[in-house]
C-alpha cells in the first residue's frame, strides 16, 4: 500500500508558538495565598475539623492556661505567662513557644538536652486531624524552632520525629512533633536513642533549674530567628 499524496487543495494547519514565560528567577513564581488554602488563616478555622479539647490531655491543659504571645518579643523570664507551674498539678510546664494555633515545650523526658515539642492548641489526635492552616503553621515553626535549638544548644544535629498511635510510639494522643537534638557519639544518652524513640529504654528525667535557663535561651533563639527571616526579607508575623 502507497501514501496517497497531499493534494494542493489540502487544508493548511498552522501552528501556534507560545512563547515561554520569563522570570525573575530560576524558580516560578510562588502562587498567592488566595491560591493556596493551607496557609494560615489566623482568623477561621477549617468547619470539618472543629476546635476541640481532651479534658484528659495534658497537652489540652498546656494550651489552655498558656496564653499567645509575640514569639519576635517573647515575655520576660519572670512574667507570670510562662511561669511553669501554670500547669500543676500536672508536672511543669517550659514554654519556648506559644502563638494563637501552636504551643511548644521542654520534653518532660528528654532524650536529649534541648528536645522539645511542638503541637497545635486544639486537640488533634493523629496528623491527618489536623486542618491544612494548622499544618502550614507547623511546617513554618518547624524550621525556626530547629534553628532556635541549634543556637540554644550548640549541636548542630538532631531529628524531627512524628508518632501517630500506640503501635508508632505515639505516648500522648495529641498530635505533636519531636524537635531532638543529636549531640555527639560520645554522649552518654546517644547510644540508647533510636531504641527510646520507638518506644523502649529509659529517658531521663527534665532537671527543673535546668530547664528554666534553657527554655529562655530557645525563647531568646526562637526571636533571633523571626527577626533575622524578616531583615532577610522572609516570612513575617
Amino acid at each position: 500500500m502507497s501514501c496517497r499524496p497531499h493534494s494542493a487543495s489540502a487544508t493548511t494547519t498552522t501552528r501556534t508558538t507560545m512563547a515561554p514565560k520569563i522570570y525573575d528567577s530560576s524558580l516560578p513564581p510562588l502562587p498567592s495565598a488566595a491560591f493556596d488554602p493551607g496557609l494560615p488563616n489566623h482568623n477561621t478555622h477549617t468547619p470539618s475539623t472543629p476546635q476541640t479539647s481532651d479534658p484528659d490531655c495534658p497537652f489540652c491543659h498546656i494550651s489552655s492556661v498558656f496564653q499567645p504571645y509575640n514569639p519576635a518579643t517573647p515575655p520576660a523570664p519572670t512574667s507570670a505567662l510562662l511561669n511553669p507551674a501554670l500547669t500543676a498539678p500536672q508536672p511543669s510546664t517550659f514554654l519556648v513557644l506559644s502563638t494563637p494555633h501552636l504551643v511548644a515545650f521542654l520534653d518532660i523526658m528528654p532524650l536529649s538536652l534541648g528536645h522539645i515539642l511542638l503541637c497545635p492548641r486544639p486537640h488533634r489526635p493523629k496528623l491527618t486531624d489536623v486542618t491544612p492552616a494548622e499544618s502550614a503553621e507547623l511546617g513554618r515553626y518547624l524550621r525556626v524552632l530547629s534553628a532556635a535549638v541549634v543556637r540554644a544548644t550548640g549541636v548542630g544535629d538532631w531529628n524531627v520525629v512524628q508518632n501517630n498511635g500506640a503501635a508508632a510510639a505515639q505516648v500522648v494522643p495529641h498530635m505533636h512533633f519531636h524537635v531532638i537534638p543529636r549531640p555527639e557519639l560520645r554522649d552518654q544518652r546517644s547510644e540508647r536513642f533510636t531504641a527510646t524513640m520507638f518506644g523502649r529504654g529509659q529517658r531521663d528525667e527534665l532537671d527543673e533549674e535546668e530547664a528554666g535557663l534553657l527554655a529562655e535561651r530557645v525563647r531568646s533563639a526562637v526571636a533571633e530567628v523571626l527577626r533575622a527571616d524578616e531583615e532577610e526579607g522572609g516570612w513575617k508575623l
